[in-house]
């Protein structure tokens, strides 16, 4: 992936008239300016106090690439320190890359610190729904955690993190990792999109916020036609929807108000509360979607980043 600053942003296309050549060409595109230098304006510098680098891990039938930040010190000059795991999980949905995430991600590795590895998971397209993210995201979680020695992580002091897409993943995967009895200490949901059925854009923020500041909606129509195909129960993948929220991890919900998305996270956590998990939500007002991944942009980026630090730490370091 590169990291030259000549790498230049493709213009936007019409998400509503979208051909499947057009949008692979364009996520190539977007993807290696993400990942490139010259996003940093945008998306954030790195932080030097964690390495960075790219692994590929064994998945039942497939080798999946990861980021992976660590620590450049422990505290304790112990490189061997054992230390908390958090499986991040990058926004999107059909475009994306765990790269653009490299100031968050490289922040919590630094601050806490943690191993954090973050999923460059299967993005949406024809052929690769919700699913194909939705087993990358769990698959990843059981293997750090079945392999802790070799990755020098506890398995008692798990978290999962994500934005918008990756916060839909990150959900689904703290609803599978209870179901197979493996306990988490805290789940991160930044602006998660929690509906993919048939009602996710019944929900008053996707009208109010539809077309400014960001044209949202021709987005999250093609992100549903691509991630749900006809014959899918989109019900099945939407957090909002499932049947018990019982006995789940500690969640921060961090909601920024002028977002399509926010009461996908608003609803989400007051089910969450209802279900008697332990639930903290946080709005931004002013802030837009995708802010905490946008520190060059938005304003709020750094109060919601150590919003998330501090939350994590208070479940995660002992």
């Amino acid at each position: 992936m590169s990291e030259t600053t000549a790498v230049k942003r493709p213009p936007e296309p019409d998400f509503s008239t979208i051909t499947t050549e057009e949008l692979l060409a364009y996520r190539a595109a977007e993807n290696a300016w993400r990942a490139s230098s010259a996003a940093w304006e945008f998306i954030g510098v790195p932080d030097p106090g964690a390495s960075i680098e790219w692994q590929d891990v064994a998945l039942p039938g497939r080798d999946l690439p990861v980021r992976v930040y660590r620590p450049v010190s422990t505290g304790d000059d112990d490189a061997r320190a054992v230390l908390p795991l958090v499986v991040h999980v990058h926004g999107g949905g059909f475009v994306g890359t765990a790269a653009q995430c490299d100031w968050t991600s490289s922040r919590l590795a630094a601050g806490l610190p943690a191993v954090v590895v973050s999923v460059e998971h299967r993005l949406a397209a024809p052929g690769s729904p919700i699913a194909n993210a939705a087993d990358d995201g769990w698959d990843v979680l059981r293997h750090v955690v079945e392999h802790a020695g070799q990755w020098g992580v506890d398995p008692a002091r798990v978290a999962v993190f994500g934005e918008s897409f990756g916060g839909l993943i990150s959900a689904l995967t703290a609803l599978r990792a209870r179901d197979a009895g493996l306990r988490l200490a805290a789940q991160v949901l930044v602006n998660p999109a929690a509906d993919v059925s048939e009602t996710m854009y019944d929900h008053p923020s996707v009208t109010e916020y539809a077309y400014s500041p960001s044209r949202a909606l021709p987005l999250l129509r093609l992100l549903r036609r691509l991630a749900v195909p006809a014959g899918t129960d989109g019900r099945a993948f939407s957090p909002l929807h499932a049947d018990d929220l019982s006995d789940l991890a500690p969640a921060l919900v961090v909601v920024p108000t002028m977002d399509a998305l926010a009461d996908h996270g608003r609803r989400y956590a007051e089910r969450l509360r209802t279900a008697g998990t332990s639930v903290r939500l946080t709005e931004y007002p002013g802030a837009r979607h995708a802010f905490l991944t946008l520190p060059g942009l938005e304003p709020q980026a750094e109060a919601a980043q150590t919003e998330v630090i501090e939350f994590l730490r208070a479940a995660l370091v002992k």
